[in-house]
Order: C-alpha cells, then structure tokens, then sequence
C-alpha cells in the first residue's frame, strides 16, 4: 500500500454524501468492476492507495455542514479490507460521524466490520446507520474461488445476525449472480431464506448476472481460465463484448426473488433501498415533562 494526502473526501448531494477513505481492495474478487479502466487506476489494483488524511479532511466537512445527512462508504473500495486491521482509519471516520451527529451506510463484505459494531450501535442510536453486506453463494467452496480474500457468506450471515441483536437495519446486495456458476435456484433460496431469517430491510439486486468492462473483462476470464475450465468460450460465443452478461436463468431468478421479498415484506426496489439508505430522519424527539409523568386520568 501507499500513502497520499486527498484534496478532499466527501462527495455528492446535500441529503447524501459518500467518501472511499482507500482505493484498490485486496479481497481479490474474480468479478470486482472496480478493476475496470474507466476508473483510470494509475497503480497495481491490489497496491492500496490510502487516504491518510481522510478523518482531517471529514472532520473540516462535517464541522462546516449546516445540514446533518447520511455519509456513506464502500461503493468502490471495501472500507475493511486487509489494512484496515491496523490503520483504523475507518473507525477514526466513523467516530467523526458519530461525534457531529450525521448517520452512516456503509458497504462491505468483511467480519471487520464487527470490531466496530458498539461505534455503529451508537450512530444508529443517535442518527442512523445502516449496514450493507454483499452476498453471492451459499456455497463455502464456491466463495474461497470467487471472493478468496475475504470471509464466506456463512460469517456475513453471522454479522446479519449480530447487527439485527442491535436493532441496526441491514441491506443486503445480491450481486453479482455468475451466469453457469451461481445462478441456480438452490442457492438464491439459500442466501434469502438467510435474509429473511436476519430480518434485512432491503435487497438489492438488479438482475440476475453480472457486467463486464475493459480491465475487468480480463481478470475475470483470467478466473474461468483458471476454476472453470472451457466457460470462458461460452461467455463469449454468447456475450461477446457486452458490459451487461445477464444469466440464461435471469427471468426465472428474479420473479423467485421479487415474489420472496414481498412476501416477506423485504424491500426490492433499488431506487427505494438507495433512498432508505440515503435519507436521515429528523432528530428523535426530545421526551416533554407529559412523556415523563405518564398518561393522566381524565378530570371527573
């Protein structure tokens, strides 16, 4: 990893901001578009750039904010990587956010994130803080191929867990779906009978598939080469170069998905999961001398 000094660390609206304290992941995912050269990485993707000054520069942002909002963090580069381990430069952001009462969301697919969970416990209990894990496969075996760096999905099931004991909502991304590798119905039951038993408050997943651009194109065919051996072929005898490489089984998955979702009241929709993540409520209201005292009996 390496070390530079951001000019800044928050972007996006007034009702929401985002930041990425590191950049680059060394959780080696077979299909990672942040790989992908529109990004324009200008530094090996596993030599992690990180933000040391990033607590500075967030702290000066939220000083000077007239509006408190949700700040969220993940959507490029996992907030818990590796490094994190010994930086903590995460757990200094969050205590910020904590310290000037704005809420968080943060993305991740590591059990890092629970050597924090009394810091999100906190923000969730005086703004608002929601947690997002990624969740491909069931399958154990599976999950060291395709997401080797990191924890499996049965751990990520156990953060659900926790984070539900505390009362701290949950979002989970059901993405990607690897067409001939993960697209079946066995394991998207799996992973949602897991939601719905956590009690997730949304799902996000846009199809079942994936997409691929330069950059990450090749990693990930680098990957078939390697695991599953003569799938790459296929891929390209029906996909050629397209950015969007939806599974065969994609109709099927989805309406399994949309109709497990409804019927347990889990939200669907992405644009209403990104909105339930991005707003704030208002500030809890503060108990008058009547919450206090109690109800009264009605005068005679």
């Amino acid at each position: 990893m390496h070390f530079v000094d951001a000019k800044g660390i928050l972007t996006g609206s007034k009702g929401f901001s985002g930041m990425n304290i590191y950049r680059g992941c060394t959780h080696g995912c077979i299909y990672c578009d942040s790989r992908s050269r529109c990004y324009q990485f200008t530094h090996p993707f596993e030599d992690i750039e990180v933000k040391q000054n990033a607590p500075e520069l967030l702290e000066k942002a939220l000083r000077s904010k007239r509006q408190r909002c949700m700040i969220g963090t993940g959507s490029m580069s996992d907030p818990y990587m590796h490094c994190e381990e010994k930086l903590r430069l995460t757990r200094r952001c969050l205590e910020i956010i904590l310290k000037y009462g704005f809420g968080a969301a943060i993305q991740t697919k590591s059990d890092r994130i629970l050597q924090d969970i009394e810091l999100l416990d906190q923000i969730n209990r005086s703004a608002k803080c929601v947690v997002q894990l990624t969740l491909t496969t069931y399958d154990d075996k599976l999950c060291r191929i395709i997401e080797p760096g990191v924890c499996n999905t049965k751990r990520r099931i156990q953060v659900l867990e926790q984070m539900q004991e505390r009362g701290i909502p949950t979002v989970v991304w059901l993405t990607p779906i690897l067409p001939f590798i993960n697209d079946t119905e066995e394991n998207i039951t799996a992973i949602l009978e897991n939601c719905i038993r956590t009690g997730v408050k949304g799902i996000i997943c846009f199809d079942m598939g994936l997409t691929l651009r330069e950059g990450d194109r090749e990693y990930y065919y680098a990957a078939l080469d390697k695991y599953f051996p003569g799938l790459k072929s296929k891929y390209i005898e029906l996909y050629g170069n397209s950015y969007h490489v939806p599974s065969p089984n994609s109709g099927e998955l989805m309406d399994l998905f949309h109709l497990t979702c409804e019927k347990y009241g889990i939200i669907s929709n992405p644009d209403e999961c990104f909105r339930y993540m991005q707003e704030l409520p208002e500030k809890y209201r503060q108990l008058s001398i009547f919450d206090l005292i109690g109800p009264q009996e009605d005068e005679k």
